[in-house]
């Protein structure tokens, strides 16, 4: 990769992603100039965005940069620089050698409750001084809790951060996050508060000790769901932490314990009735400890945005609920409930009963050599669902017999069997759409007879199974994510969406290299939101 080598202003040298989200990505760099290693988060924003979306985001990027630069604690990643290049914003930030905690959990298991109460510790008080500067993290979570290799703590990516007396930049409705440690308040109506970072330190203080968020269910949508109308699970390894985090989760943010609170309830587990300045238990030291885990993908961004004047395409999922999950597995974009009229959103449904056509459901067809002859361009469709409902500018409608689907400008496609593989020129994505499935049959049970199928097969080397599961939202319909390696040994990864609708079914998935996955959450949730049948 050419990019590794980049020079930015004539200092820092860019090595190799050490961590990449939905909005950004994060290189080790080379200070040239000082001769010291330094983290340098690049701006990535989603394709899907608008220029005017963009601009909004770059302005919130270097809002990061101002907000964590007020505050100057050790359990704070500290700000070098700010530097522009490529018509972008990168922030130049202390290199921490170390692994996050979701890295630490996911490998090592959860920690005993006296360390997990040390780690909390320092987690607040890196919080509670950004509250002093009047600054809110917004995200905090496992995945920005960084464990050094020296047992230091530290909260980093204020890359949600905002002042509390200046407002959001991100505009009207929306909201960014990650649904497995956003504050109910803040899910439901963007509410950014002292006492929602508080929540999500509460969140992941509880995955700190139980090795999974107090809301996991088997997907997001369910996750999302259970947020909005569960209390949290009881914590069972928790023991005197137990207090601790039923006060942080409570529902009603007057009702929550304040961080003063906190801090001398933890000091209580730990013993320590000084204030503590001590590291944690370094990870490599500790012993895993058994615990159920569910998947998580708590990286993807969860976004709530309506944005005016024009009205844009919104699915509704449910009339009880206030929200629609756009990428079932991935990224969430949250609208109302407002829907198209005529515009059913259609359920995909794997089945278990032999379907029409040949090689199964899965976006691995894409991959096989392609028939002779050029790949086709798909025609333009029309820039109007119905009525004054919108669809994204760089998108357009594909239509195809019974059902529609958006797809980006300038993508080809081609015909595999029963399988239509549209492919991105300019990098290695493919999404992949059959009208042909046959519509009986369990979901669940289908998706797993294809993954016996194609590892039977060998088309499925390296396989890793993220999940199987339900679309709670759907009649029937079920979402099926993994990772595998392709014939050259790239890491590839994919979700399929199976939908029966009107006595037909179909499937649809998204295909990329696993480095490309976080990056790609938006555009999977804008092909969720789009797929439609009947005229």
């Amino acid at each position: 990769m050419a990019v590794r080598r980049m020079l930015l202003v004539g200092r820092y040298r860019l090595r190799e992603p050490v961590g990449t989200g939905g909005m950004g990505r994060v290189w080790l760099a080379r200070d040239e100039m000082l001769d010291r290693d330094v983290a340098i988060k690049e701006f990535v924003p989603p394709e899907w965005m608008t220029d005017a979306e963009k601009a909004r985001l770059r302005d919130r990027t270097l809002r990061e940069a101002r907000s964590a630069a007020r505050i100057d604690h050790p359990h704070v990643v500290k700000i070098y620089d700010v530097v522009h290049a490529e018509d972008k914003p990168w922030i130049v930030m202390e290199y921490v050698p170390s692994r996050s905690l979701h890295q630490v959990l996911r490998d090592d298991g959860p920690y005993e409750p006296e360390q997990a109460a040390r780690i909390g510790l320092d987690v607040l008080e890196a919080i509670t001084a950004a509250h002093r500067a009047g600054v809110l993290h917004r995200d905090v979570k496992p995945h920005n809790v960084l464990i050094a290799t020296d047992g230091r703590v530290v909260l980093t990516d204020f890359g949600l951060a905002t002042f509390v007396d200046d407002g959001s930049v991100t505009g009207p409705g929306l909201v960014v996050g990650s649904p497995h440690y956003v504050s109910p308040e803040r899910a439901k109506d963007g509410a950014s508060t002292v006492e929602a970072d508080l929540w999500s330190f509460g969140a992941t203080l509880f995955a700190t000790v139980e090795g999974r968020s107090p809301f996991a269910r088997e997907n997001a949508m369910a996750t999302l769901m259970a947020l909005a109308t569960e209390e949290p699970d009881p914590p069972r390894r928790a023991g005197p932490l137990t207090p601790v985090l039923t006060g942080l989760l409570r529902r009603e943010p007057t009702e929550r314990l304040t961080a003063r609170e906190v801090e001398q309830q933890l000091r209580a587990v730990t013993g320590m009735m000084t204030p503590y300045r001590g590291h944690a238990t370094v990870p490599g030291q500790r012993q895993p400890a058994p615990v159920e885990t569910l998947p998580e993908h708590p990286s993807a961004p969860l976004a709530v945005d309506v944005p005016p004047p024009r009205r844009w395409l919104k699915v509704a999922l449910s009339a009880a609920a206030a929200v629609v999950v756009l990428a079932g597995a991935g990224a969430f974009l949250l609208h109302g409930k407002d829907q198209p009229p005529r515009a059913r959103p259609a359920a995909v449904l794997p089945s278990s009963v032999p379907a029409a056509g040949v090689g199964g459901f899965s976006p691995v067809n894409c991959l096989a050599e392609a028939p002779a002859g050029l790949p086709r361009t798909p025609q333009r469709g029309a820039d109007k669902l119905r009525g004054d409902w919108a669809l994204y500018p760089g998108w357009s409608y594909f239509a195809e017999g019974t059902f529609h689907i958006a797809v980006p400008d300038g993508w080809s496609y081609q015909r595999i069997g029963t399988t239509l593989c549209f492919r991105d020129p300019s990098a290695p994505r493919v999404l992949s759409v059959d009208a042909s499935r046959n519509p009986k049959g369990d979901p669940v049970e289908a998706c797993r007879d294809e993954v016996a199928r194609l590892r039977a097969t060998g088309n499925l080397p390296g396989y890793h199974q993220y999940g199987i599961s339900r679309v709670p939202a759907l009649t029937r319909a079920a979402d099926w994510e993994y990772a595998f390696d392709d014939r050259t040994g790239t890491r590839q990864h994919s979700i399929t969406r199976w939908v029966a609708s009107d006595g037909k079914g179909y499937a649809y998935a998204l295909l990329t290299r696993d480095l490309d996955w976080p990056a790609n959450f938006a555009t999977w949730g804008m092909i969720v939101s789009t797929f439609y049948t009947g005229s």
